[in-house]
Formats: C-alpha cells, structure tokens, sequence
C-alpha cells in the first residue's frame, strides 16, 4: 500500500469532485483506497490494484512496463537525421496531460486567412487539438497494458498517427472502422475509463469517434484513417494535415528555388485545387459534396478550398447555398 500515493489521491477526488474528498483526511488509507476499487482488502492482506498503481503511483512503470506515452517528431521525415523525441511517464492522468499539452506548445500550428469577400478571417490548425486529444484518451483507455509497448504518437510531414497495441475488440469490424460507423460491445480496461471519465478526460461512451470526426470536419481537415488488422494486433489513428499547410510548404519551397511563378499559378497544379480542376474539366461542373467525395476531403475543408478558388478566379460559383454549382470560368456545359 505504500507504493499507493495519498496526495496524488486528495488531489484526484478534489478535482473530480468526489464526495471522498472530505473524508480522505479522516479515513484509515486502506478504508479509502478500499472504498475508491483501487485496492484489495481481506483479512490476510492489503493489495493495491493494477489501475491504483497506473494513477496513484508516482512510478507505475514499476509495476506496468512501457504504461507510457512516447512522442516523436520527424522534422526532415521518417528518413532524415533529425529525431525530436519526449517520453511520458508518472502517474496515467498526468501522463496523458504532459503530453497533450506537449503536442499543443510544439506541434500544432494555428493559420488566419483574410477573406476578401467579408470581414471574418478563416483560423484553422495543421491539425485540431480536439481530435488528438480525443484520440489519444482512447488510445489510453484502450491499451493492452499487458503488451510491453508505450503508446507512440509519430509526427511525420503531413501525418500525424497514434499507434497502440493490440487492436479493438473483434465486435469493431475492418468495414465499419474504414466507413466510421463503430459499436463497441467489449470495453478494455473499464476502470480506467471510469478515472478518466470522471476527471474529464474521455467520455466512455464510444463517442470517441464521432468527436475526432466533428473535431476534424469543424477544421476543414482531411478525414481520419483508423487502422488494424486482422488479429488485432495493432490500433493506428491517422490524421492528416490541413491541406492549406501543405500548400503553403509548397509554396515556400518555390520561393527557396527561385522559380518566379507565383502562388496562384502553383496551387493551381497541386494537391486538392487540381484534383477540383481536373473534376470539373471532366464533367463541366459539380456541387462541393460530389468534389469533397472525390478528393477526399471533409465537406467543410471542400467549402474552404472552393472559396478560396472562387475568390481567386481559378473557378466560378453559381446558385442557391444548397444548390451551389462550381465550373471553370471557360466552361460550356453549364451556364456559368
């Protein structure tokens, strides 16, 4: 029971506002731990349970080896000499916590784009905090803490994946992860959801995905890949970078080379712009739910993009909000 630490206890009762917080102080400990299902007590013995050491133990990789979280950055991609490495351990809440907010401080970036048809400007982040923060939760909550590996956040050019082991329960089929329609009927590791739940830290209501998505589509971002495999061996949350920020490298890298073309001339032969492009010289115009399908993009991001496009005379928009068409200025197919 001494590996069990009573501040780390006050300290998450008060903040999940639990009516033990007023006893902690007059309590025997082991009544207490008792009482909160973080330990066993009978007659023989006093033992403190797996998910007490995991959040009320100063050092539980002690106990649970590599119950960490390991963040890693490849400022020159998966090849290059450059690794940016931070480990997370200590207590399981903490450790989620140190290393979001390592995430937020080092690796989002937030961009404002001036609209020249209204006042607001556009904000929106190379990916959200919402999404990875929820991610990382079920990452957390859904580990095999059995399975000596740490969960690994991999930050490589335009991707950022959590990687965790095993894999989701079987009754999480490849077809409903890949169409993101998901009903878990076997939760992992219940008691540490339960923690998290109760310091606000994850939901544990399998809303998981339904967050990341929103979180995902609210930013324009692209949409998200969840993948494992058959034996469930693994679980990968892949999250793709803001187009506008991939755009902008590109831009930036013809600046360095010193090709004089300019900005509108590039975006118009890459990435989502020219795949919008090639669409609409197919089929002389679309609505932005047929062109977000076709690029793989959120509807949202689509919106964005065409926007953008529009403002910029590479395409024209016609109609009603809802029955809103895009062509080429030259098309002839459609009446623009």
């Amino acid at each position: 029971m001494s590996d069990l630490n009573i501040t780390l206890i006050k300290a998450y009762l008060v903040e999940a506002g639990s009516a033990l917080a007023d006893e902690a102080d007059t309590l025997p400990f082991a009544e207490l731990c008792r009482d909160m299902g973080i330990c066993i007590v009978t007659p023989e013995y006093v033992k403190p349970r797996n998910v007490g050491l995991m959040f009320f133990s100063m050092n539980p990789e002690r106990y649970i080896p590599y119950a960490q979280i390991d963040v890693v950055q490849f400022p020159d991609g998966a090849g290059g000499d450059r690794i940016v490495e931070r480990i997370f351990r200590g207590p399981l809440h903490q450790q989620l916590r140190d290393a979001l907010l390592y995430i937020r401080n080092n690796v989002l970036e937030e961009r404002v784009l001036k609209r020249p048809d209204r006042a607001e400007a556009d904000r929106y982040f190379n990916w959200p905090y919402v999404a990875i923060e929820e991610a990382l939760a079920n990452a957390v909550y859904h580990k095999g803490y059995d399975v000596r590996e740490p969960i690994e956040v991999r930050v490589d050019g335009d991707t950022l994946e959590i990687v965790s082991f095993p894999g989701p329960d079987r009754s999480v089929t490849l077809e409903g992860l890949r169409t993101f329609h998901v009903t878990n009927r076997h939760y992992r590791n219940r008691r540490i959801g339960e923690f998290l739940k109760e310091i606000h830290l994850n939901e544990g209501r399998n809303t998981g995905f339904r967050k990341i998505l929103r979180a995902l589509e609210h930013n324009g971002s692209p949409l998200p890949e969840f993948e494992t495999d058959e034996e469930r061996s693994f679980f990968i949350t892949r999250l793709r970078r803001h187009p506008a920020f991939a755009e902008s490298a590109d831009r930036e890298t013809v600046g360095e080379s010193g090709d004089k073309s300019s900005d509108k001339g590039s975006d118009k032969t890459t990435g989502h712009r020219q795949k919008i492009i090639q669409v609409l010289e197919a089929k002389g115009g679309a609505q932005a739910g047929e062109l977000a399908r076709v690029i793989g993009l959120a509807p949202a991001g689509t919106r964005k993009v065409l926007s953008r496009m529009v403002a910029e005379g590479l395409i024209e928009a016609h109609g009603e909000r809802r029955g809103r068409y895009y062509c080429l200025p030259e098309s002839k197919d459609m009446p623009c």
